[in-house]
């Protein structure tokens, strides 16, 4: 995503915010434990699979995400999304330390992605607090810059359990055993795959769909430089993933891409209200006095 160097036809995507939709691909929980089968489990994989099946019928869910991401340092950040429509979601974002450490926002309601402003921004956007980027992932500004914040959409409105299909397809998947998470009995696997062969096995995903999100995901990873993925998924007794891990060690050294993720909610219903007409400035039209 690019900015434009001014405003009242300027449009950027604050850096904390362009710095979500990255994240949210990561997904974590506690680590790796002891004691795994040295060899792949069939039925682990089965077990995995059926998860990631009844993921598929998850309508409306919350998350937590905490750890470190490269570029960001420790994060902690929290989500409500409905993928049914009409789609809604809000992702709060929490970075905890390094240079751009602060709190951002990006709410999906009614179609129009909005995006909190940080900083100098708010003044500069004549006291506004959010930026509306319209109903359209690529779109002109007032000023002329062309825009596609196509990937912040798609992220803040995913459905990230969903990457446990990665590990699925691991061909070394492993029952490590019995945990607890967040006071629920659950199951405990892991796996590792290089992000070749996690796309070599997008040819068996039939539905369109989810082929196409989980070939983005491996996109971002690649960008980040990685190049295998260590995966461990937690399932509970009613085949429901709640804990996710994803790890990277890529070209560019290791990445330390452990984040933890907890399902909240599963089901309920989702409201995410649009910010105030008042308080948004548009980048599609001329910025005006606040109040005029």
């Amino acid at each position: 995503m690019r900015e434009s160097t001014r405003l009242g036809v300027r449009a950027f995507v604050p850096r904390r915010v362009a710095g979500i939709g990255l994240a949210a691909l990561v997904l974590a929980g506690c680590g790796t434990g002891a004691g795994a089968e040295s060899s792949a489990d069939a039925s682990a994989g089965d077990a995995v699979a059926r998860a990631v099946a009844k993921t598929e019928d998850v309508t409306s869910l919350s998350y937590r995400v905490t750890g470190r991401f490269p570029e960001r340092g420790r994060i902690a950040d929290e989500a409500t999304v409905r993928t049914s429509q009409p789609v809604a979601a809000r992702l709060r974002t929490a970075n905890l330390t390094g240079d751009q450490q602060g709190e951002s926002e990006l709410r999906l309601v009614d179609g129009v992605l909005y995006g909190s402003a940080t900083g100098d921004m708010v003044e500069e956007m004549g006291g506004r607090h959010w930026i509306s980027y319209g109903p359209n992932a690529k779109f002109a500004t007032h000023g002329g810059l062309r825009m596609d914040v196509g990937g912040l959409r798609d992220q803040v409105s995913r459905n990230p359990a969903r990457e446990a299909a990665f590990l699925a397809a691991a061909e070394d998947v492993q029952r490590i055993g019995s945990e607890k998470v967040d006071g629920a009995d659950t199951t405990h696997y892991v796996g590792t795959a290089t992000v070749d062969e996690l796309r070599a096995s997008l040819d068996e995903v039939k539905d369109k769909t989810a082929r196409e999100g989980r070939r983005n995901s491996l996109d971002q990873y690649e960008k980040l430089g990685v190049d295998e993925l260590t995966l461990d998924v937690w399932v509970d007794g009613d085949d429901r993933i709640k804990r996710l891990r994803t790890q990277g060690f890529g070209r560019h050294g290791t990445l330390d891409l452990t984040f933890t993720f907890t399902f909240l909610d599963h089901g309920k219903a989702v409201t995410v209200r649009a910010p105030r007409a008042d308080d948004t400035a548009d980048l599609r039209k001329p910025l005006k006095k606040k109040g005029s």
